[in-house]
């Protein structure tokens, strides 16, 4: 997901929901007529009224199941090409709809998601998609059971966060409108979302929300929080601060390496290399302030990169990643506008600590 987003303009894609909402009125209409339709047509929240080719059917005395491949557009999904299966069974009289995780589909563990412990991850925006397409004209739904696998999922799901927040043995079925637009990283975020849910509802009271991997282990390793307590912010800084602010938590450490967080610091909310960009005059400034003499300012403000005017400001024993530290603390500050306890630590490539800014009661 952090790959550079092409220029112009991009295709977008449907989500798995809107998948699984096909293969379900396929299915369903097969069961009711004896026929699958071909293509398959869904009506969408926004309006969009897209069309489906399936990929599989099969039609039994009182189920039917259809499969269609997705297509995320030009979005980098790790779902993208995956088959979206869903078979759809008679019921009770009167039991409605009822949703089952099949194959690759994960099941919900712990609390804090939009899904009761035990239920299959098939997210409420899904759910209404598919509830929406089978209703009949009087919005009456169907007595099914629905249950919707995703061949090969529990391997796709392991370069996903749903193992962290609780979801076991596969993938989750999401998507609110349907609609995948590309690079807007809407999976991650939700997932950043539902890290803090999920840490809330089982009593965690800090968390750390890291830029990467390196950085990651080392906080994990130097403070000993579980799993449950690390937050892949990744380039999302303001997709975390802005979620917290209104679910908040006691006390966050926010780790990163020196330049995102310097990005952080001269107040970028998204720190991804093609949104945002490190100022040097601005950090040479920072340096000032931190003690740097004139040469050592002079020489990081004609830095090629941000390392390059971090060692500059070591070789002059300047605390300029405390410095960056501390400025990236009050930005975070500024957003979360609450009585969350801060603490920002910066790391080298190798996951040792350079610069560190910590919160009141430390």
């Amino acid at each position: 997901m952090n790959g550079r987003k092409p220029e112009g303009t991009l295709r977008k894609g449907w989500t798995t929901g809107a998948c699984a909402a096909a293969g379900a009125l396929a299915a369903f209409r097969a069961l009711e007529t004896g026929a699958f339709p071909a293509p398959v047509t869904i009506r969408l929240p926004g309006g969009q009224t897209p069309a489906f080719a399936l990929s599989r059917q099969a039609l039994g005395d009182d189920w039917a199941e259809a499969g269609v491949i997705k297509d995320a557009g030009e979005d980098p999904d790790v779902t993208h090409g995956a088959e979206i299966v869903t078979r759809v069974q008679r019921g009770s009289p009167g039991q409605g709809l009822r949703y089952h995780a099949g194959e690759g589909v994960g099941t919900v563990t712990l609390p804090g998601l939009p899904l009761a412990v035990g239920e299959p991850a098939i997210n409420p925006g899904p759910r209404r998609i598919i509830a929406t397409n089978l209703a009949d004209t009087d919005g009456a739904e169907p007595d099914l059971d629905i249950t919707v696998s995703i061949p090969g999922g529990a391997e796709i799901a392991l370069k996903t966060m749903n193992g962290r927040l609780g979801i076991k043995g596969g993938l989750s079925v999401l998507g609110t409108t349907g609609v995948v637009v590309p690079y807007s990283c809407a999976s991650w975020i939700h997932s950043i979302h539902r890290g803090v849910d999920v840490a809330r509802a089982t009593g965690i009271s800090h968390i750390a929300a890291a830029t990467g991997s390196t950085s990651e282990a080392a906080v994990r390793d130097m403070l000993g929080l579980t799993e449950r307590a690390l937050i892949d912010m990744g380039d999302f800084a303001g997709g975390l601060l802005k979620y917290l602010r209104s679910h908040p938590l006691p006390r966050l450490t926010l780790v990163g390496g020196f330049g995102k967080l310097c990005k952080l610091a001269q107040g970028h909310m998204d720190l991804h290399s093609s949104r945002s960009a490190v100022d040097m005059a601005d950090l040479a400034v920072t340096a000032e302030r931190a003690g740097a003499d004139t040469a050592t300012v002079a020489a990081i403000t004609q830095a090629n990169t941000a390392m390059q005017a971090l060692e500059l400001a070591a070789g002059a024993g300047v605390p300029l990643a405390d410095a960056v530290a501390a400025r990236a603390r009050g930005a975070t500050m500024a957003v979360l506008s609450g009585d969350t306890v801060v603490d920002v630590l910066v790391f080298d490539r190798q996951g040792k600590l350079v610069g560190r800014a910590d919160g009141a009661g430390t």
